[in-house]
């Protein structure tokens, strides 16, 4: 599996920083891992954006899914589609209620809203906690604790396993997604307090102490705010989990 970054800015994007978004790739296959805000910038400069084979979004706050909006301009209204070498429906992965709140998200206006709907565009499929396919990769989608419902995903390919806790506060579900896996993609929003919220976000600390507590093989931080010092979150990850890394905008990783 190859994971790209196409952008890691946590609730916003950041200074020429979008913000969440991925791909892993197999066998040719891309997989899109999220779409926030200036993603599909970011995924023109690596990729034709009409050769995503599936995308899943974790949860739709707009920092993880706002450039849907944009993908279905370009997959509606480009001059020369490649239909129908290319499936005209790209199979979307989400929370259940996807098709009516990225449809709103897309609707101009109140009068547009009524009607707007994406299956012309999308083929939906909402995320559940059975094992699933996508394309080569085996998916788990496990239900974390953030204020809108929010999944974190297990991705198996080739006897190698990608852990993505998507945005999430401490939970016991985060040590089964994190079993064992090769790589841990962990948010770490913030430094640790006991003023932070609680069912929201990871600190560093917090993200550093799953990692060594699941046995995984490799620490990547992302989703840190442009107004956090990502500095610090490292050095608490680091302080639990020797060898963290913050992730890189464009940084390619083998899983």
């Amino acid at each position: 599996m190859r994971l790209t970054i196409l952008g890691c800015s946590g609730s916003i994007p950041g200074p020429n920083t979008a913000a969440s978004g991925y791909l892993v790739e197999a066998e040719g296959f891309l997989l899109g891992l999220e779409l926030g805000n200036g993603t599909l910038a970011q995924l023109q400069a690596v990729a034709d954006p009409f050769d995503l084979d599936a995308l899943v979004l974790s949860h739709l706050h707009p920092d993880h899914c706002a450039d849907v909006s944009a993908l279905t301009v370009l997959r509606r209204y480009h001059p020369a589609p490649p239909y129908p070498a290319r499936p005209r429906l790209l199979p979307l992965y989400a929370p259940h209620d996807a098709p009516l709140r990225l449809a709103n998200a897309y609707a101009p206006n109140e009068a547009e809203r009524a009607t707007t709907d994406l299956t012309d565009v999308y083929a939906f499929h909402p995320l559940r906690p059975e094992p699933f396919r996508i394309g080569p990769f085996e998916v788990v989608a496990v239900v974390v604790d953030h204020p809108t419902p929010a999944y974190g995903l297990r991705i198996s390919y080739g006897g190698r396993i990608l852990a993505f806790t998507g945005d999430t506060g401490p939970c016991t579900a985060l040590n089964e997604l994190a079993d064992g896996v090769d790589l841990l993609l962990a948010e770490a929003s913030w430094t640790d307090s006991a003023e932070r919220p609680t069912g929201v976000h990871l600190s560093g600390k917090q993200a550093g102490e799953l990692a060594r507590e699941a046995g995984v093989g490799r620490l990547l931080l992302t989703h840190i705010a442009p107004w956090t010092d990502a500095g610090a979150v490292l050095a608490e990850a680091s302080a639990e989990f020797p060898g963290a890394e913050v992730v890189k905008q464009g940084a390619v990783y083998d899983v």
